[in-house]
């Protein structure tokens, strides 16, 4: 990740629009936040827009307005523009959007582009020219673990005014044998439930849910229960709460995807700014 971050300070003093490519939960729009904090635009404002599950109309209102909403890239205007999964952009949309750019580059201070996009991706955005960054998945890095793990501990405890304690020795092996499917977004996300179930103690393997020898398997009823909530609680924090959104992404019937919430009887109001 050291690279990453490398790369990424290098490239914060231009205005070249950066692409930011990885697995979901890679920790790319933390990088891209992090641009923009390292740039001569940081006094100005930062505008995220999350194009997974919309139109391709939409996406064009998004970012344009339609004369009564004010588009993001006017209000971005001086500062930073992050476009999320914006490699689910529509081809007239992205044509539009490489236009406009490249015109309001030669006049006052246009919006700067940086965009999150799949692993692989990339090359739907050739339009858009720029700098790219590869981020890998947290598996492909086990040397960023303990030390993201660490940074977690200490901002969550921090939240609820108690001294970290670190973690058990065989919480540490585990963290770094975990695969981590849902990589940096999973391992913070495990971490702030852990310290709930921890209190003031060390955080232990079990806390963290991570698996060690001699552990039970779950029943299917079990497993499928937990998957859900895991499944439900990452779409809701992708889509801030937004329920329509999030059933859109899961391309479930907007009912069907409530009865799943109440079954797993997650709150989408925690997930709302």
């Amino acid at each position: 990740m050291q690279e990453v971050v490398d790369q990424a300070s290098g490239i914060a003093r231009s205005d070249e629009a950066v692409i930011l490519a990885g697995p979901s939960g890679s920790g790319r729009k933390h990088v891209a936040r992090a641009i923009h904090q390292w740039s001569p635009r940081a006094g100005g404002a930062l505008v995220e827009v999350q194009l997974a599950g919309l139109s391709e109309p939409a996406q064009t209102r998004e970012l344009f307005g339609d004369g009564v909403v004010v588009g993001a890239l006017a209000r971005a205007q001086g500062g930073t523009i992050l476009l999320e999964s914006a490699d689910q952009l529509g081809p007239n949309t992205l044509t539009r959007l490489a236009d406009s750019l490249r015109v309001a580059s030669g006049s006052g201070t246009p919006a700067r582009l940086l965009a999150t996009v799949a692993a692989g991706a990339e090359g739907a955005l050739a339009p858009l020219g720029g700098e790219r960054i590869q981020i890998a998945a947290l598996s492909a890095r086990g040397e960023d673990i303990l030390p993201l793990a660490a940074h977690f501990l200490a901002e969550f405890a921090a939240e609820k005014s108690i001294e970290p304690v670190g973690f058990s020795a065989d919480a540490r092996r585990w963290l770094v044998e975990e695969p981590w499917s849902g990589n940096v977004r999973e391992l913070r996300e495990r971490i702030r439930q852990a310290i709930r179930l921890a209190g003031q103690g060390a955080i232990s393997a079990e806390a963290l849910m991570l698996s060690t020898e001699g552990d039970e398997v779950p029943s299917f009823k079990d497993a499928k229960r937990a998957f859900e909530t895991r499944y439900v609680e990452g779409l809701l924090r992708r889509c801030s709460g937004n329920i329509s959104r999030a059933a859109r992404m899961a391309k479930k019937d907007r009912k069907d995807f409530y009865d799943v919430i109440r079954r797993t009887g997650v709150n989408p109001g925690q997930f709302r700014g």
